[in-house]
């Protein structure tokens, strides 16, 4: 996918650090006690359902340890997988592979987490087709590019990549700016380049007004019950914006449903990379 590929330097980054901690001097166990010239198979096989996510990622750290290493896809990312499946086998020598197992394990079972409780809300929206699930900058720290590569497997959107790439005001920036909005709006308009979005977060009705005075590209309508939502949506109608709708804050399987027959553009979820559960996948040398 596009998003390995633009950020191939920073994922071969991530891996060297994930192996550097992970390594250290060395793996005293594996190199003490399994000779250097012995070849084995290992498979990948996956002990829930869920959507798979991180194949490309795990050959590449595999291919870190040894370049001989071969890895044999049987599944690839995106495929929903079921308790049994073999998703990959792995053959090459004994060492490097017994090392690399538990940073793979955990590389997959985290990003096919991410993509699997991403699915389950793009397909409880999914009869609402103007609505996508966006992700969030809440996720692990150094895995983000991983994490954001997971939600587009599962189906979801990318937000921002991070600060440098789009405008959000949220809530701190507005308690330390106040009045000065406006200005401060103006400003960012004359000197960021045109293909950056600004958004605005809202939290209520009057401010909602003042907001849309100034046409962001995106209003995003955050912490707000249904009744709230409802009214919110309204004023947007009357007042004619003609901007995206975003809803943050609190959504969940349980009432994501309801905030995406309300029509809005998107729907941004923090839980997704910030607390799935890992999809339970082990390792099993083959004799």
């Amino acid at each position: 996918m596009d998003i390995l590929r633009k950020y191939s330097k920073e994922i071969d980054e991530v891996l060297d650090m994930a192996l550097k901690e992970d390594i250290g001097a060395g793996d005293i166990t594996t190199e003490m006690i399994i000779p250097d010239n012995i070849i084995v198979k290992g498979s990948f096989m996956a002990k829930a359902e869920g959507i798979l996510c991180g194949l490309p990622v795990v050959r590449k750290l595999f291919q870190k340890l040894d370049k001989d290493i071969k890895m044999d896809f049987k599944k690839k990312d995106g495929d929903f997988i079921k308790y049994g499946d073999i998703v990959a086998i792995v053959r090459g020598k004994a060492r490097p592979i017994l090392t690399g197992e538990r940073l793979a394990l955990n590389i997959l079972q985290r990003l096919s987490g991410v993509a699997t409780i991403t699915n389950k809300f793009v397909q409880i929206i999914k009869p609402y087709k103007k609505t996508k699930i966006l992700d969030t900058r809440k996720t692990t720290p150094n895995l983000r590019i991983l994490e954001k590569y997971a939600v587009r497997i599962g189906g979801g959107e990318n937000h921002r990549m991070g600060l440098y790439d789009a405008v959000l005001i949220k809530d701190n920036h507005l308690k330390i700016i106040g009045d000065d909005l406006e200005r401060k709006y103006i400003e960012l308009r004359r000197f960021i380049p045109k293909n950056v979005k600004i958004e605005i977060e809202v939290h209520n009705i009057d401010f909602l007004e003042r907001v849309i005075k100034l046409n962001p590209d995106i209003i995003m309508l955050d912490n707000m019950c249904l009744k709230y939502l409802d009214e919110a949506l309204a004023k947007i109608k009357e007042l004619n914006y003609k901007g995206k709708i975003e809803v943050s804050g609190g959504v969940n399987l349980s009432n994501v449903r309801d905030i995406a027959m309300r029509g809005v553009d998107y729907i941004s979820v923090g839980l997704i990379t910030h607390s799935p559960d890992s999809l339970d996948i082990s390792f099993k040398i083959i004799k």
